[in-house]
């Protein structure tokens, strides 16, 4: 199975700059506990961005650039090489970002995870165009607004129709 894993705002922003234009705890550790044992599936730049591989997941790094390589990261080069590679594992297979690479599986991805910001956040990068019709919400839960977390959120969890 392979899943999409991502916050934006209400204008579908996901990035400035190569980062995470907010920074609400909650959702970085709804982020760690989903995708905790399993594969992430990120691009070179959102790889570079973190800086390094995050424990206790595969990290898998999509990028067209055949001479990248990055310690303890299986590194693809095309969408055919993950997907043949996500086929023979038996666990759910994150994709992570960047844009590019959530545009580039829009098509085989069977679930979503989206933490939803109610808010217009400043940003240069957004989540590609989909169509919500083609989906079913499965579930939904508020997250903690606080000191913390500044902004009125969720999270919810899609599946394909």
């Amino acid at each position: 199975m392979i899943s999409f894993l991502w916050a934006q705002d209400e204008k579908g922003v996901i990035g400035r700059n190569n980062q995470l234009p907010w920074y609400i705890p909650e959702d970085l550790k709804y982020f760690k506990k989903t995708t905790m044992g399993h594969p992430i599936v990120m691009g070179r730049k959102t790889f570079e961005s973190i800086g390094k591989p995050l424990p206790g997941r595969q990290n898998i790094i999509i990028t067209r650039d055949e001479n990248f390589c990055a310690k303890d990261c299986l590194v693809l080069q095309s969408k055919h090489q993950l997907l043949n590679w996500a086929d023979q594992q038996d666990k759910e297979v994150f994709i992570t970002g960047g844009a590019e690479i959530f545009g580039l599986f829009m098509d085989k991805v069977d679930r979503l995870y989206v933490t939803k910001i109610f808010a217009n956040i400043e940003g240069d990068t957004y989540f590609p165009i989909i169509d919500w019709s083609e989906w079913e919400l499965v579930s939904s839960e508020k997250g903690p607004k606080n000191e913390e977390n500044p902004y009125d959120y969720e999270f919810q969890v899609y599946e394909r129709k």
